[in-house]
């Protein structure tokens, strides 16, 4: 493993030097490769196939079929990674941050084939798939999750947060709550009436759709999720002194930076049961569609556990994008966010467990794994990466992440099936009773 003396440029660096050179080249291309921006539905499908349920009609909506040419992409990716070396730890996350890039080339110049579903699920995964370190798979655990909240409180009784807030007004309150965070960089809010979600991130701008109401809850989530968490990694990368491609969105990363973006949401108390189940049901849904379930079939799972027809049809058209609306063909990501926060919470909880602390705003500075935080932090030490700029107050303080768990860990020992309201009257009057035997005989 090379280091570098502080009379050392990396530059100049016999190995440090072709890996400085790979990461530029990489940077280069993998701004070309945009995988949302390539597969989004237009807005305009929506209204139609919404007009075609409500006749009791529905049909399958037809999105356009594009097939971008990244062959040029795909074979200088596949140069940068015959050039690194593998051996160096540098190396190897380049490598596989090339190999991100080049999956999802290919994964595009294939949309609505099934080569399209191999490659999404070699980068975000199946939710079915069980790896050798776990005991339950992402789609057991959302429907553990939908059954705990079935449990806590029946589904038709779940509050629904008014969405009322126009969009110029919550861009307004957005704007007030990112310029004191961003001290250093310009982080706009945009109003697009085009947007397919209604929220992304970016390292310049929060972009909203400008036609969407908006809740006081959607504030605080979207704070969190995407400006605290997707805009601040994105920006941290950037920030760096040397290996400037932290701060791509490479596809390997997502399950990490969705998984912290989520943990975010929940550490803070910016998500509710709505939120969360609509994660969960994601992860179901991937799974039908996958084994063929069709888009109307899709949509009617998401309506029938709750969602409204416009959160339905806009829950379907994100695991069909670049896919087949008939089934089997789908895009996979929406599969990651689950697993993605569980692996969030065991890794937080074993860095803490572990004494290194310090790794925990490694995860903020870049976009990038689990397994690069592990990797790249010995290198914090020489200035080959930099600490993040940007780290979430809820980050910033180990002993308050230790005292939630600590907390939830000890209160799953109560059983939330062996209590009915009564038991707690029984309950204190026991002690009660029991007061009166030992105490006043």
């Amino acid at each position: 493993m090379s280091t570098v003396a502080s009379a050392v440029r990396p530059e100049d660096d016999k190995i440090l030097g072709p890996l400085l050179e790979c990461d530029r080249a990489l940077l280069a291309v993998g701004k070309k490769i945009r995988v949302l921006k390539a597969i989004d539905w237009p807005a305009s499908m929506e209204a139609p196939f919404l007009a075609s349920w409500e006749k009791g009609n529905p049909v399958l909506p037809q999105p356009p079929v594009r097939h971008p040419d990244l062959s040029s992409e795909a074979a200088t990716l596949k140069a940068i990674m015959d050039k690194i070396d593998r051996a160096h730890p540098i190396g190897n996350w380049l490598f596989k941050t090339a190999w991100s890039y080049r999956t999802a080339a290919q994964m595009l110049m294939n949309i609505g084939t099934e080569r399209f579903t191999q490659c999404s699920t070699a980068l975000y995964g199946r939710p079915d798939a069980t790896y050798r370190s776990q005991t339950a798979n992402a789609v057991d655990a959302a429907k553990d999750l939908l059954a705990i909240s079935d449990d806590l409180i029946h589904r038709e009784e779940i509050p629904r947060v008014a969405a009322d807030i126009p969009a110029e007004e919550f861009a307004r309150r957005l704007r007030e709550r990112l310029g004191p965070f961003f001290d250093k960089d310009k982080v706009d809010v945009v109003l697009d009436p085009d947007l397919p979600s209604k929220a992304t991130a970016g390292s310049k701008s929060i972009n909203l759709r400008s036609t969407a109401l908006f809740s006081a809850l959607d504030l605080e989530q979207l704070t969190e999720h995407e400006a605290f968490v997707h805009t601040a990694t994105s920006l941290n990368g950037k920030h760096q002194p040397y290996f400037k491609s932290l701060g791509l969105g490479a596809p390997r990363t997502t399950r990490t930076q969705e998984g912290l973006a989520t943990f975010s949401e929940i550490i803070t108390g910016a998500i509710d049961l709505n939120r969360l189940r609509r994660i969960a049901l994601r992860v179901v849904a991937v799974k039908n569609a996958l084994d063929g379930a069709d888009f109307i079939e899709v949509f009617r799972g998401f309506l029938e556990a709750g969602q409204t027809p416009t959160e339905s049809y806009q829950s379907a058209a994100r695991i069909f994008r670049g896919g087949d609306p008939k089934g089997r063909i789908c895009f996979t990501k929406d599969g990651a966010y689950l697993e993605g926060v569980m692996i969030i919470y065991v890794f937080i909880r074993k860095v803490l467990q572990a004494g290194h602390a310090e790794m925990l705003p490694m995860l903020f500075a870049g976009r990038v794994t689990t397994s690069d935080v592990i990797t790249l932090s010995p290198y914090l030490h020489d200035g080959l990466i930099a600490r993040a700029v940007y780290v979430p107050p809820w980050a910033r303080n180990p002993q308050r992440i230790l005292s939630l768990m600590a907390f939830f860990t000890a209160a799953q020992r109560f059983r939330l099936d062996t209590f009915d309201l009564n038991r707690f009257v029984e309950f204190e009057d026991e002690r009660i009773d029991e007061s009166l035997h030992t105490l006043w005989q």
